[in-house]
């Protein structure tokens, strides 16, 4: 699929353009992965939360590229339903069991936007008591100043609404291999 195009189930949702190809994703999320083994060392127990259901692609490339030990966990968050703009509630749906206490905690995330997300996720883990809590996303829109910034950032984002690689919209674009726009 390309810009332009709709697809089954989509209604009369259509990409603007592509966004970051990809190739542009592939070369980054490598980057970001050595980016990252470069900071922790194997003894620093690191633990990767996802945020799922957008950064679940992320992740998955992500971790292959992390050349240190580490575990995987997700966190389960949702604001923006089948809008084009998050709701501002934000619904923490799963919160894993996983013992971050003492550990190193790497945030992955999709796209920092509102930022609300983040602000109702970090409190409760750093209540856990992590040794460090670090952010990575793959998009950040650089609209909002967060109280924790992300330390690794994919790509500055458009101000614009962005699908695929795990984005969505309704559920859909999530299979794309690009980031796109509506």
């Amino acid at each position: 699929m390309t810009a332009g195009e709709s697809g089954p189930g989509w209604g009369r949702r259509r990409l603007r353009r592509v966004v970051y190809t990809a190739d542009d994703i592939r070369r980054r999320v490598t980057e970001l992965g050595r980016e990252i083994a470069g900071a922790y060392g194997p003894e620093d127990c690191v633990l990767v939360l996802g945020m799922l259901k957008g950064s679940f692609i992320f992740v998955a490339d992500l971790v292959r590229e992390i050349s240190i030990p580490l575990h995987v966990d997700f966190l389960v968050a949702a604001s923006y339903g089948k809008r084009l703009a998050s709701s501002g509630d934000v619904r923490l749906l799963y919160n894993p069991r996983t013992s971050v206490a003492g550990r190193n905690v790497l945030l992955v995330e999709d796209i920092i936007d509102s930022g609300n997300t983040l602000r109702r996720v970090i409190p409760p883990l750093l209540g856990r008591n992590p040794a460090s809590l670090e952010i990575c996303t793959l998009l950040h829109k650089r609209r909002v100043r967060l109280g924790k910034d992300a330390r690794w950032v994919g790509f500055e984002a458009p101000e614009e609404f962005l699908v695929g690689y795990g984005l969505d919209f309704g559920e859909d674009f999530r299979h794309l291999p690009y980031i796109g726009s509506l």
